[in-house]
């Protein structure tokens, strides 16, 4: 038996095989990872150019939201939780009905996905975005 000193050894990590491991953990998590789709408003856009189109007022209500983040539908001050439960009874009444969301240019952007939110919550399908007013 021999006593005496250690060699050290030299450790080396192979790398032959590194870029294949690489490509498989690369294909793994594309596999594995899902898209959530549902994110957003689906929004269909009018075909280019200026055709206008005439709605019946009885087919729209109009969102108005002031820079101080206070809403207004038809001319009434709500509150935005209360959006949903009314734009859902105004549905119900008129299928047709158009909700028409226009904003003024200091309305914080929070307050406007708020109000949007409610809106996809009450399922309201036809939204129409209006310009904020120019000075």
């Amino acid at each position: 038996m021999l006593l005496g000193k250690k060699r050290d050894r030299e450790v080396e990590i192979p790398s032959a095989s590194l870029s294949d491991i690489v490509f498989l953990l690369l294909i793994f998590f594309l596999v594995t990872t899902s898209i959530d789709t549902e994110k957003g408003l689906d929004l269909v856009l009018p075909p280019p150019g200026h055709q206008e189109i005439k709605i019946p007022k009885k087919n729209i209500t109009n969102l108005l939201i002031n820079s101080a983040g206070q809403v207004l539908l038809d001319g009434e001050q709500i509150e935005i939780p209360e959006i949903s439960r009314i734009i859902k009874e105004k549905l119900f009444e008129n299928e047709l009905l158009i909700v028409s969301v226009k904003t003024d240019k200091e309305t914080k952007y929070e307050t406007y996905v708020k109000v949007i939110d409610q809106l996809k919550k009450a399922e309201a399908k036809r939204i129409s975005l209006a310009e904020p007013e120019e000075d």
